[in-house]
């Protein structure tokens, strides 16, 4: 029976910041086991990643820096591909999109869609930023979302209710490059007109069917990427620019197109297509075989992505796909929910996460186990959260006293009874029966799990293998009968190493250093997946013992948490709170309303206003460092909070006579605390 064939892709992660856990638990790592699963079922399989390196995410971040976008790529894109390799994801090549063979595949890609007349070209008015003289990509726009009401939601996607957004629907817009309300200016894009694709989207998500013929099962897509993309699909969808107005990205390759650049959610998933040309072009290989409807025939295309995605990788970029007309679509988009970090969300911004170059450099012989508690918290249908404690229980319990005990005492074991031998079994009782029979299912049941992308599942299949071994050794107590029946323990030595052979098999795609290491002390070599019984003959040598898996101690767990607790004080939005002052300073602070009667910027300093303020009980000079954020126009007539009895000081020659207390936010904009209820000069705070 000839064996399915399959191009396997990971979402190509931004090339603007370091991998952390939530990353891997929610793409990185099940893409991976499920490609070592196909891998020994000896299915024909490309696995494809590369790092994203357009877009306006690297763009601001290379702002934040100070350096150029390439600068910024080149950083991370080796961070990322370094930390993958050490944690032993093994793509078979982990590509780049700022790549000149990138460019031409993105290029060609849109060229071909235009001469379909995919596009359509209108005119529009965009948010423009005056004060940096460009227009703004959605994510350089911050607003309020109109439906959950978050604050901080970007121009196309509010990441806390999850609604595709357009940047006019924000209330009250700000550019993230200046802060400033951006005004609407005239512009003109080629757009896609995801509306008219409605009717086939909904025929091929809802029942695999695509031109009349069945092309995926549905049951096997999960349950929420079904429902958003109907939810979108239901609600109406819209058209969509496929360029932007900037200067980092793939040229929009029209002569009617200076200044503009692919949308990056058009060039990034091309990237997967480009990635495998490079692979191919190295391999002597035909990349058509792993993309193009002709060369490829059945392949079957797999998303591993995570739920942020899921618009954009079966709703949007089928539609290209299928626009060109050349290429597959996706056979199934295994999304992941989002993985938590002790009580809170992975936060970038806020340095609450942990990184996973900085757990490798930390704990580089512990990559199996962080790839074992992961499998196990995988947020598949539902958010989960990864705790440190839980980190330590899952190892302790699960890997050290479960598995790593079971293998341990089988082959301490054997060694110590027959010197490492693989004993002759005599007489099966009916115990050994039932536990032959279950190893020999085993492989099966996995295998069925891992097809049908329930990973964590069949992960838990193979603990419950070693949890047998656990428990058959624990009731049948070789090392109590072996002074009474020293027969009955060859049967019971022989059976538990059975359980251990398989188990070095079925770990292989999940934790495959432990795996390999456990079949040296076995002394085999298992690289394909068990298909019938595997069997350690008597008489087999077996290597030299050693533990698996070390316990974690209070210690790492303590130290891990504390460094958490440490980034939240170095990375709040708001400053630490100052050491504590007994009544009597306080009340020595005489804090006033007064009334700003003139206003004047002080001669060569731009941050520096000259202010008359009327405090009821006289006039006085007072140098605020506030001119930045107002103009001397925006200040006269305001009542504010002064501090009267700061001792006087000259500023830029003028002597200062108190200081007006204002707010800041966490963006750095400072507010007046300002009197309410109509109270002039004069009264006093406290």
């Amino acid at each position: 029976m000839e064996k399915d064939t399959f191009t396997v892709t990971a979402a190509l992660p931004y090339a603007n910041g370091p991998l952390h856990l939530g990353h891997i638990a929610g793409v990185y790592l099940p893409a991976d086991i499920f490609v070592r699963f196909l891998r020994m079922k000896e299915h024909d399989v490309a696995f494809i990643c590369g790092s994203d390196e357009h877009g306006a995410a690297i763009t601001l971040r290379a702002k934040k820096e100070g350096i150029s976008p390439q600068e910024i790529v080149d950083k991370y894109h080796d961070i990322i591909k370094n930390s993958f390799h050490q944690f032993h994801i093994d793509f078979d090549i982990f590509h780049r999109t700022s790549l000149p063979i990138h460019h031409e595949t993105s290029a060609d890609f849109f060229k071909t869609l235009e001469a379909n007349g995919s596009f359509t070209k209108e005119n529009s008015e965009q948010y423009y930023d005056e004060e940096y003289k460009q227009f703004l990509a959605d994510r350089y726009i911050t607003g309020t979302c109109p439906k959950c009401q978050n604050d901080n939601a970007y121009g196309d996607q509010c990441e806390k209710c999850g609604s595709d957004l357009s940047p006019t629907e924000l209330i009250d817009p700000k550019s993230t490059l200046s802060g400033k309300t951006p005004i609407l200016k005239a512009t003109s894009h080629w757009y896609l007109p995801m509306n008219d694709h409605e009717e086939w989207l909904r025929e091929w998500i809802q029942n695999g069917i695509l031109d009349g013929e069945k092309q995926h099962d549905p049951k096997k897509w999960r349950n929420q990427v079904i429902g958003q993309c109907m939810s979108w699909i239901n609600g109406g969808l819209k058209p969509r620019a496929m360029t932007r107005d900037l200067d980092w990205g793939v040229k929009v390759p029209l002569p009617d197109a200076e200044g503009k650049v692919l949308y990056v959610w058009l060039d990034a998933p091309i990237g997967y297509i480009s990635a495998t040309k490079q692979w191919a072009k190295d391999n002597n290989l035909d990349w058509k075989k792993f993309w193009c409807k002709k060369e490829a025939g059945n392949r079957k295309l797999i998303h591993f992505i995570g739920k942020d995605n899921i618009v954009f990788h079966a709703i949007i970029f089928p539609i290209l796909l299928k626009s060109h007309g050349d290429f597959i679509l996706p056979e199934n988009v295994p999304a992941y929910e989002f993985l938590n970090l002790e009580g809170d969300k992975f936060s970038t911004s806020r340095n609450w996460a942990v990184w996973l170059h900085e757990y490798l450099a930390a704990y580089p012989n512990k990559v199996d186990e962080l790839k074992y508690v992961l499998t196990s918290i995988a947020p598949e249908s539902k958010d989960s959260e990864f705790t440190w404690k839980e980190y330590q229980q899952r190892i302790n319990s699960e890997l050290a006293d479960v598995y790593g005990n079971f293998v341990n005492r089988t082959l301490v074991l054997s060694q110590k009874y027959y010197q490492g031998i693989v004993p002759q079994p005599l007489e099966f009782s009916s115990v050994d029966e039932d536990v032959m029979a279950t190893i020999e299912k085993v492989p099966a049941k996995i295998s069925a799990l891992i097809y049908a992308y329930k990973i964590r599942e069949a992960q838990s299949e193979m603990m419950q293998l070693a949890r047998i071994g656990n428990k058959y050794l624990a009731d049948q107590e070789p090392w109590k009968v072996i002074k009474t029946d020293p027969t009955r323990v060859q049967t019971v030595i022989y059976v538990a190493l059975q359980i251990t052979n398989m188990l070095s098999a079925v770990t292989m795609p999940f934790l495959s250093v432990k795996a390999k290491e456990l079949q040296e002390m076995l002394q085999v070599n298992y690289t394909l997946w068990p298909e019938s019984p595997l069997v350690l003959e008597a008489g087999h040598q077996l290597g030299t013992p050693k533990i698996l898996f070390e316990k974690i101690e209070d210690e790492l767990v303590m130290n891990e948490k504390a460094k958490l607790e440490t980034t939240i004080e170095q990375t709040t939005k708001y400053p630490k709170m100052k050491d504590a002052i007994n009544f009597d300073d306080f009340a020595k602070l005489d804090m006033r309303m007064g009334k700003i009667i003139s206003a004047q910027k002080v001669e060569k300093a731009d941050k520096l206003l000259h202010l008359i303020v009327d405090t009821g009980i006289d006039q006085r000079t007072i140098v605020s460092g506030i001119a930045e954020h107002f103009s001397p126009e925006e200040v006269i007539g305001k009542t504010v909070l002064v501090l009267l009895n700061l001792e006087p000081r000259k500023i830029r020659g003028v002597e200062s006579q108190g200081m007006i207390l204002m707010a800041e936010n966490e963006d750095g904009k400072l507010s007046f605390l300002s009197a309410e209820s109509g109270f002039g000069p004069g009264p006093s705070v406290g």
